[in-house]
């Protein structure tokens, strides 16, 4: 390592034969990005954010994602680098991978982890190309019953997603009447379609999944049984959620929802799996690994050993489950009657009368983030009659149930200004609503803005980690 007195002789020798510039900060070099992220800043600081993917990383995680890591090169695994100088990278990756299984209590002689997909999509991608051959056959929860993209999902127009391109793939369904999976449904059409891969796990689905039943099933078939437990992994790291790792072989996950960490992928898988799906990610499917992200993980594993964390995610479930019950007294109707983890399932097409679309709209307007989300029976994911709540970031922030209960009465305001907009602008079209509702003045429509004010001074109460409230003269 070179020593301080060398190190600044080198800078001022550069500084002499040319202006060195890869000192300068942010604010300086480019002040329109410096300001909109500020902007960003604000908008998160000030608004509700309902996003059920979205947290909030610690300081400590962005500190590592801005480190010096983001300029190293490291294709391929740790001792096995097709660079030189990855000695600490290989320390960092190792470290991360240990952190992980111990996270969630995996013996390494029987798992295995792979910290380098970029995000969950290319995770899943990277099992079905490790374990799959092309048009081999999977099952996956159908995207309008609560699943993802990567799940095999397809339209009528064909498929949407890698997934449903590379390989060929037949969903399972919601029972209508509860709410819930259909298991017998779903064992009936897997030994009909006999599946090689079986996916559980869910984007939008509020309750618990029979693990057992899934194994039970992926084993009267002969598939591999595998978990997506990209919004769950928090709170089963937590112990507040069933754990999957009983019952799969492959568990995927990203590390930026419940895990509070960076936006990345990670897979677990059972040793005998290890070396196809480590192949996949790399060459096969990535090149150089983000080794600041990895880094970032690290972090965020370790954090989540704390009791903080814990405490954390036994109140987001608690939190959610407040949030539903203020929602179901105002006239929501939730799919499946509730939740059991981080998500409300709002049907408010059947139940209001208005779609998702239209209400997100609105309550974006009224600084609270929510997304539309499709609910069973749904023909468009574009104007789908559902809203996904999620509570993981509010309660980081540390918002309990009766904050929910109040967080309930401004979505049920909302939702209200939502429908009578619907009324007054007399627009079939979501494009002609917008339009309207932005020609009327948008956030200047007097309850809009009335209900903006009301989130605002409700929301500066309450710091969020990883920015600096002081900044805002909150706090």
């Amino acid at each position: 390592m070179l020593s301080r007195a060398v190190s600044k002789g080198f800078a001022t020798s550069l500084a002499k034969t040319r202006p060195f510039i890869g000192n300068r900060h942010l604010e300086t070099v480019d002040p329109e990005i410096f300001r909109l992220i500020q902007r960003e800043e604000q908008r998160q600081f000030s608004e509700i954010q309902l996003i059920a993917s979205e947290s909030s990383a610690s300081t400590a995680v962005i500190e590592a994602l801005g480190s010096c890591l983001t300029s190293k090169y490291s294709e391929g695994y740790p001792k096995a680098r097709y660079y030189g100088g990855n000695i600490v990278i290989d320390e960092v990756e190792m470290l991360a991978q240990s952190r992980a299984l111990d996270l969630f209590g995996l013996s390494p002689d029987e798992w295995h982890v792979n910290v380098q997909p970029y995000s969950g999509s290319p995770a899943n991608l990277a099992v079905y190309t490790g374990l799959l051959k092309p048009h081999d056959r999977l099952m996956g929860l159908d995207l309008p019953d609560g699943g993802h993209l990567t799940h095999g999902f397809r339209n009528a127009r064909g498929a949407v997603s890698a997934t449903g391109l590379f390989f060929e793939s037949l969903p399972y369904h919601l029972d209508p009447a509860t709410g819930l999976i259909d298991y017998d449904a779903l064992e009936k059409s897997a030994l009909n379609y006999r599946p090689k891969l079986l996916i559980c796990g869910a984007s939008s689905y509020p309750r618990h999944i029979d693990f057992a039943r899934m194994r039970s099933i992926a084993d009267k078939v002969g598939a591999i049984l595998m978990c997506d437990m990209a919004h769950i992994a928090g709170l089963v790291a937590a112990g507040a959620h069933p754990s999957p790792f009983p019952y799969c072989d492959v568990v995927t996950s990203t590390t930026h929802k419940t895990l509070r960490g960076p936006r990345a992928g990670i897979i677990f898988c059972r040793k005998e799996f290890a070396k196809k799906i480590d192949a996949a990610v790399f060459p096969g499917l990535q090149g150089g690994p983000h080794d600041n992200a990895i880094a970032a993980m690290a972090v965020a594993f370790k954090e989540a050993k704390e009791p903080e964390f814990k405490e954390c995610q036994f109140q987001v479930v608690k939190n959610a489950s407040a949030l539903g019950k203020r929602l179901v007294k105002g006239g929501v109707k939730l799919v499946s009657g509730g939740t059991d983890n981080h998500i409300c399932l709002c049907d408010v097409k059947s139940s209001l009368g208005i779609d998702g679309a239209r209400v997100e709209r609105v309550l974006e307007l009224s600084h609270i983030s929510v997304n539309k989300n499709s609910v069973p029976g749904d023909k468009s994911a574009f104007v789908p009659g559902g809203l996904r709540l999620g509570t993981p970031l509010l309660t980081s922030r540390g918002m309990d149930e009766k904050d929910m209960e109040k967080v309930g009465d401004f979505l049920l305001e909302g939702i209200d200004i939502a429908r009578t907009l619907k009324k007054t602008t007399g627009t079939k079209k979501l494009k002609e609503f917008k339009r309207a509702v932005d020609g009327m003045g948008g956030a200047r429509i007097k309850e809009i803005a009335e209900l903006g004010k009301k989130v605002v001074d409700f929301t500066s109460q309450f710091p969020i980690p990883g920015i600096d409230a002081g900044k805002f003269g909150f706090m």
